[in-house]
């Protein structure tokens, strides 16, 4: 069974939703921290709270008779949704993006008399997005000494239009988009269908849909309610941790194997911790247990309609020190039967469902790597189940696939060569391919993220793991524990062992090939790029490999079809765009052409300054993509082939690559 490190980010419907809502509860994560001081000083300070105070708590009149306006107020009709505002714009183009995404958030804000934190979530990212663009039009073209004049005025003059925007046209919608939803839950509440919402809510958990629905929908919904009266069940409709300790009892009583030793263990991180995605793996070992949960969280929902509770502000992470930290002052023991109940019935269906279907062996390391490829990313979790996979045998086979196996794979099988090598194990062979020609005889693979729903079937019986930038990626460090792991646990690697001469003689510390003569030449190194986009940079790059006679022109072509289909950014302000798989026949000899660009260029929202054309018969261009990867991997290396005044300084960073 493939393990999978980094999952594949898909391009399904389901990865779309994923992608939003883990978009959205960026915007909200961030920010609990005030939430929660909001919710205190509710909790403490109006008239109904612990310690009534009118100042604090805006209650009341002041010693001139006037109103007093308090914290409660201001903080949830302005901060909040201030402070969501700029991190949405924060998330899409840094300080800027915040800044004006914050301005034009304020247009929501007066334009209605409700929290206005959807409102927020849309001004924010949509103003800085914007932003971006409307900079991108006169990037490099200011005069110099105006460049802040322009950026200022620029910046000021939008958020300004954006905020009137917000005001005439969002904050109306978004409005009725509230009222509607808001009457929707009382129609579920009076009509008694709120606990089938569990249908909906506990396997979205599961499948990682509930940042969607939760910071989307649930939130903004039930911080309207808290401001009106106190407190809001919806804020517990996905935080409950009483389904998942209930399916974790049933396991720890009932189970078999690993899933019944660790189950415990799991206890105690989803209780406490608050953690909920450590129960996932033992729902997908056993699909049929998703009832457990189901049942648990609609027990719990019912318990809360019937108790009138409910929480003042969210619980995150979902445990029952958070739950007990926001639960309103009249609802403690409404709070404490939901969490008991939902636990009580998950605890009663997963115990039948375990005693009555076919008792197995349960596979909890395997459910725990399918959870990362709902998850689309590695899980902090998964690794308390993840020992026997992990430790199968001693790595000693890994391959950097890409479509054509020859450019982006090349580099970064380099840099993990030499990481390894580094790290005491000479033996363990890092090879690169094209997908095309993966058989299932690797111990790990690595391929981009866009790739890895092509590898995967091709080499079921490896680790996987995926990759955005294949020049410096923290995944490269997890593989190079993965191997120091799998030596120690099995004695397969031992770094005192010489490397064998056949895979020395295939990637040795300076990546010299047999047959790169004259791979790198002069009249392909160009230091200043004279492209401005991405498109022709591409360009630029092909056409110094067809004027060498390296490649025919329609290769270019291939270039750029490579390019929409997985970017070749490295990294360190690097791209080496090159051609397909099917367009080998269009190389003629091995070349590479090197071109930069010192004022950058916007390579799908990525600097890069370098930009190395590639094109490679067998494996004449790896010692050159060797050298490549190592100068761009060592940032001194880099900043002096920024610097570099002439071609033959260029040359010499690479080394004797055409010996």
């Amino acid at each position: 069974m493939a393990t999978q490190l980094e999952a594949r980010s898909g391009t399904s419907a389901r990865v779309r939703v994923q992608r939003f809502g883990t978009f959205l509860s960026g915007m909200i994560m961030p920010n609990i921290g005030a939430f929660i001081a909001w919710g205190l000083i509710t909790a403490l300070f109006i008239e109904a709270g612990y310690f009534p105070v009118g100042v604090l708590g805006g209650f009341g009149e002041n010693a001139a008779g006037d109103p007093n306006v308090g914290l409660v107020g201001p903080m949830i009709t302005y901060l909040l949704p201030l402070l969501i505002g700029y991190t949405g714009g924060k998330m899409i183009y840094e300080t800027r993006g915040g800044v004006v995404g914050a301005a034009a958030t304020m247009g929501v804000i007066v334009g209605t008399s409700i929290p206005m934190f959807i409102g927020a979530m849309i001004m924010g990212p949509l103003t800085a997005y914007l932003m971006k663009k409307i900079d991108s039009i006169w990037d490099g073209k200011i005069r110099p000494g105006f460049e802040m004049l322009v950026n200022n005025f620029a910046a000021g003059i939008f958020a300004a239009l954006m905020a009137v925007f917000g005001l005439l046209a969002v904050g109306p919608v978004v409005t009725l988009f509230s009222d509607a939803a808001g009457k929707g839950v009382d129609f579920l509440v009076s009509s008694g269908l709120l606990p089938f919402t569990s249908i909906l809510i506990e396997p979205a958990k599961i499948l990682f849909l509930n940042n969607a629905i939760n910071y989307g929908v649930l939130t903004p919904l039930a911080t309207e309610q808290a401001t009106e009266t106190g407190k809001s069940l919806l804020f517990l409709l996905e935080a409950n941790p009483g389904p998942g300790l209930g399916l974790l009892l049933a396991y720890a009583v009932f189970g078999r194997g690993m899933a019944k030793s660790s189950a415990p263990g799991a206890i105690i991180i989803q209780f406490l911790g608050g953690i909920h995605e450590i129960y996932f793996p033992y729902v997908l070992m056993k699909p049929l247990m998703v009832l457990a949960v189901i049942g648990g969280g609609m027990a719990g929902i019912f318990t809360l309609v019937l108790t009138g509770a409910g929480l003042r502000s969210p619980a995150a992470p979902g445990s029952i020190i958070a739950v007990y930290a926001a639960t309103a002052q009249d609802s403690f023991v409404g709070v404490t039967l939901s969490v008991l109940m939902a636990a009580a019935v998950s605890f009663l269906i997963g115990s039948v469902i375990l005693k009555t279907t076919k008792s197995t062996d349960d596979d909890i390391a395997g459910a725990a790597s399918k959870m990362e490829g709902l998850k689309g990313k590695k899980s902090s979790v998964a690794g308390n189940f993840r020992s026997a996979s992990a430790t199968d045998g001693p790595i000693r086979n890994i391959v950097f696939a890409c479509d054509a196996g020859m450019g982006s794979s090349a580099m970064g099988a380099s840099v993990l060569r030499n990481k390894i090598k580094a790290a005491g194990f000479p033996d363990v062979k890092v090879t690169n391919l094209a997908i095309a020609n993966l058989k299932d005889d690797y111990d790990v693979v690595v391929t981009h993220q866009d790739l890895a729903a092509r590898a995967e079937p091709l080499t079921q019986g490896a680790t996987h793991v995926t990759v955005d930038n294949f020049m410096n990626s923290p995944r490269y460090d997890e593989i190079v524990e993965l191997v120091r792991a799998s030596a120690a646990a099995e004695g397969g690697v031992d770094p005192k062992n010489p490397m064998p001469a056949a895979v020395a003689s295939e990637a040795d510390d300076d990546g010299t090939a047999t047959g790169a003569n004259d791979v790198l030449a002069e009249e392909s190194v160009v230091l200043n790029g004279r492209a401005t986009t991405q498109e022709d940079a591409i360009n630029e790059a092909g056409r110094l490999l067809v004027e060498r006679g390296a490649v025919d022109s329609t290769y270019v072509a291939a270039m750029h079809e490579r390019e929409k289909s997985v970017p070749t950014y490295m990294g360190n302000f690097l791209a080496i765009p090159h051609g397909t798989n099917a367009a080998k026949d269009l190389i003629r000899r091995s070349a590479v052409s090197i071109v930069r660009y010192p004022e950058g260029i916007d390579w799908n929202g990525k600097q890069v300054k370098f930009v190395v054309g590639v094109a490679g018969v067998n494996n004449e261009h790896l010692s050159i993509l060797s050298a490549i990867a190592r100068v761009f991997s060592d940032k001194d290396q880099v900043a002096r082939l920024d610097e570099a005044t002439t071609v033959d300084e260029v040359l010499a960073l690479f080394g004797k690559v055409n010996a």
